[in-house]
């Protein structure tokens, strides 16, 4: 998506398109799932949840009753490293969930910490224990079409040689 983004002229695509239209928006998110926000939530899940953990990630899960959507939360204490780290960190978590979320089950508040033993980890390491501990929880729906995933077909679509 990247490159398609960043070779497009933004400024005739942004003449034509509705004031109201943000393409980062409809480029980039989460089909059944939200971001879990507010400190009083995060203490709810904390409290009541069921936790799974592996070398680089704890995941904390709260099912929920008469919800077809999941919250995500993402935690990234300043022992892994500075701001940059950080948010790299958050951002791969983040994608991670995202192209896999069509395998989780619904209903569900996630909080995942990134443990400070993940600061050198690269994204596939980060999905690999996303996916570790969502088998572990039993939240992952078998029965879910596979939408998720790499498709680096796609992506050699996007560039032109």
């Amino acid at each position: 998506m990247y490159f398609l983004l960043r070779q497009t002229n933004m400024s005739a695509f942004r003449a034509f398109a509705p004031a109201s239209f943000n393409l980062w928006h409809t480029v980039l998110y989460m089909k059944y799932s939200e971001s879990l926000k507010k400190t009083r939530d995060f203490s709810i899940v904390y409290q009541r949840g069921k936790s799974y953990a592996n070398r680089t990630l704890v995941l904390y899960v709260l099912r929920k009753r008469g919800s077809e959507r999941n919250r995500v939360g993402i935690s990234v204490s300043k022992k892994v490293g500075n701001s940059v780290v950080r948010h790299r960190l958050t951002r791969l978590v983040r994608e991670s969930y995202r192209l896999h979320e069509t395998e989780f089950d619904r209903g569900l508040d996630l909080i995942v910490l990134v443990r400070p033993g993940a600061k050198e980890s690269d994204f596939f390491t980060v999905e690999r224990a996303l996916l570790a501990l969502g088998k572990r929880a039993e939240i992952k729906d078998h029965n879910a079409e596979k939408g998720g995933g790499h498709d680096h077909e796609e992506v050699h679509d996007l560039v032109d040689p």
